[in-house]
């Protein structure tokens, strides 16, 4: 029988957030000690709670049972977590419907809890949070699709911009009340759109998509165009590439879009409607990028709930340092690295450098993986991973360097999929941070402080590694032909370790 092992004490912290959503209703527990909110819990309950509010305006009785003890069951499970912070929050159709009111008090005297509805204004602010929280300098328009509204709120570099608006235009009341008619659901987006006068102060900024359908819209987008990271968050499009798949996607048959492989069945009816409401709000707005982003209400809520020290975090940064601290052998070396290896990317941009800090950060995250494997799975892990603030061309470059460092001579589809996305300036300098990565590690052992006793430097035709001479970590040879590489790429003929 084996010995039982006591576990050592862990400090928990966790928000739980219920959102009774128009379609559905979902329990979300983050940690609340991160900067990110990384789920570690999720759970979704489809009740349909706004379909048929267009035409009765009550909630869908065939939902109410199932969402009452839906909810019982998300707060129960909430409470078992010991989270330290519960909040419900009720959107559009319960704020919407008349008999809104009777169904709070049903999940109040059931659950025990207290339930918030949320305004107009509280959602698209907290939609425009949600933004934030991934993006702190998101600077234009955030348009927030649910089922029963659509949020707009403007943002001024992370700053709320004045002026917001909700529209009763969420993809279940517009789909019943156009019923179905494309015509008729368009003619409807214009009187609602046409109330407002403040659309230019978005224009020829971003404009970023937030909600579960705009969501799938976006998978969707990433299938016809064939672009090689399936990741949705900060997907990309040019206004004018995104208004002609939109109104193509508008104009087909539920029966054709079945055929498209990955696409919920339940998402896929109101795609129609989605791609409309999109493809309207593209025309009104006339920003410059579209930006698809996955972070809305709920972690708009959860950054609301984060202390000022944390919120004011870069969101890469601080998911790099705790990979760093969780993962890493000596967390401390990236900042280390970072300095020493300063003096081959003077000039840089503050993007760049930023970057360049992430990849320092992650430098040794992936020690413990297979040898043979490890260059390659320390690629796909980085090109892959959720990080927050984040752009599709940021997350290539970040791969590339990881992959660098790793010593990945090769090539394979997703690391030519990466290099597609850069342009050669973005290749170059993901290749020089990750040859870069590879000698400090390669001289230091991975060794806080010892990097601090040696000096990179360039001479006349040749890049210098002046080592201390009577430092025994440094005595061996460490001539290594691999480090005329880094030399190259850093735009000398050779590559020298001086002691001295």
């Amino acid at each position: 029988m084996p010995l039982a092992i006591k576990l050592p004490a862990v400090v928990k912290k966790h928000i739980a957030i219920v959102d009774i959503g128009s379609n559905s209703i979902r329990l979300v527990v983050y940690d609340a000690l991160a900067r990110t909110p990384m789920p570690i819990f999720n759970e979704k309950a489809v009740c349909a709670l706004g379909q048929g509010l267009e035409g009765t305006g009550r909630l869908n009785p065939l939902g109410w049972d199932q969402a009452v003890e839906s909810i019982g069951r998300f707060v129960r499970l909430a409470r078992a977590m010991e989270v330290c912070d519960l909040d419900i929050l009720a959107t559009a159709a319960v704020r919407e419907a008349t008999d809104g009111p009777a169904f709070v008090k049903a999940v109040e005297a059931r659950s025990g809890v207290t339930v918030t509805v949320l305004s107009g204004e509280d959602e698209a602010r907290l939609a425009a949070l949600g933004v934030i929280c991934a993006i702190p300098e998101a600077d234009g328009m955030v348009a927030d699709l649910g089922g029963g509204s659509l949020e707009l709120v403007a943002l001024d570099h992370g700053r709320f911009a004045g002026p917001h608006a909700t529209f009763l235009l969420g993809v279940l009341r517009l789909s019943e009340a156009s019923e179905g008619q494309r015509g008729l659901a368009a003619h409807l987006v214009d009187g609602h759109f046409r109330q407002i006068g403040w659309w230019h102060r978005g224009r020829a900024r971003p404009l970023y998509a937030v909600g579960g359908a705009w969501r799938a819209l976006a998978r969707l987008l990433i299938a016809q165009t064939g672009h090689p990271l399936h990741v949705l968050d900060n997907f990309s499009l040019d206004p004018a590439d995104a208004m002609r798949l939109t109104d193509l996607v508008a104009r087909q048959s539920r029966k054709s879009l079945e055929k498209i492989p990955g696409l919920s069945k339940r998402r896929l009816m109101h795609l129609p409607v989605a791609a409309l409401l999109l493809e309207k709000v593209l025309e009104y707005v006339e920003p410059s990028r579209l930006v698809f982003s996955v972070y809305g209400m709920r972690e708009g809520q959860f950054f609301k709930r984060l202390p000022p020290d944390l919120q004011w975090q870069d969101p890469l940064i601080a998911s790099c340092v705790a990979l760093a601290q969780t993962a890493g052998r000596f967390a401390e070396h990236g900042e280390e690295m970072l300095e020493w290896m300063g003096p081959l990317f003077v000039g840089e941009t503050p993007h760049q450098a930023r970057l360049r800090y992430a990849a320092c950060l992650l430098g040794d995250v992936f020690w413990n993986e297979h040898p043979d494997y490890r260059a390659e799975q320390a690629f796909l892990r980085v090109f892959r991973l959720p990080f927050m603030g984040l752009g599709h061309q940021e997350r290539a470059a970040l791969a590339l360097a990881v992959y660098a460092r790793y010593e990945g001579e090769g090539s394979f589809q997703q690391v030519d999929d990466a290099v597609g996305l850069l342009s050669e300036e973005g290749q170059r300098h993901a290749q020089l941070i990750g040859l870069a990565l590879r000698l400090g590690h390669s001289v230091s052992g991975g060794v806080p402080g010892l990097l601090r006793t040696t000096r990179l430097f360039a001479e006349f035709d040749r890049l210098v590694l002046q080592v201390p001479a009577r430092d025994p970590a440094f005595a061996p040879d460490l001539g290594d032909r691999r480090y005329d590489r880094l030399a190259r790429a850093a735009g000398f003929d050779r590559f020298e370790i001086r002691k001295s």
